[in-house]
């Protein structure tokens, strides 16, 4: 009896710091995610202000230019696109990835408008599966 006691002290031994462990590594793991989200809003934030900075700097060269061609509209769509989806990032993370596929598709069907009769069909899928 004296062994059986042994062995259910050793366990009970081996058990205790394992538990500290994992209060250690949780500890780890809450300090890893918290970073990463830091660094996730941060880079968010960065994309906004890029792409804003993008509009600003698309505006103006068309008001130089004096005139609003398609390829500008176009790219304007890709950028609301961008806030658009950094937008619903923060409002619900569920359907981040519907926003990709709606940006992949503008930026194929720009690509179509502005080099449609000049690009090579299989140019056009190339850059699709890209």
């Amino acid at each position: 009896m004296n062994r059986g006691h042994q062995a259910g002290a050793a366990a009970v031994d081996t058990a205790v710091p394992q538990q500290e462990d994992d209060s250690a590594g949780r500890g780890e793991r809450l300090f890893a995610l918290g970073l990463l989200h830091f660094i996730e809003r941060l880079l968010l934030v960065v994309i906004v202000a890029l792409t804003l900075l993008a509009v600003a700097l698309a505006v103006l060269a068309i008001y130089r230019l004096g005139t609003i061609l398609l390829a500008d509209i176009l790219l304007m769509f890709l950028y609301l696109e961008v806030i658009g989806m950094v937008a619903v990032h923060y409002a619900k993370r569920n359907s981040a990835f519907v926003y990709p596929i709606f940006i992949a598709i503008t930026a194929v069907g720009r690509l179509a408008v502005l080099q449609g009769k000049e690009m090579a069909p299989e140019n056009i899928l190339i850059e699709a599966a890209t």
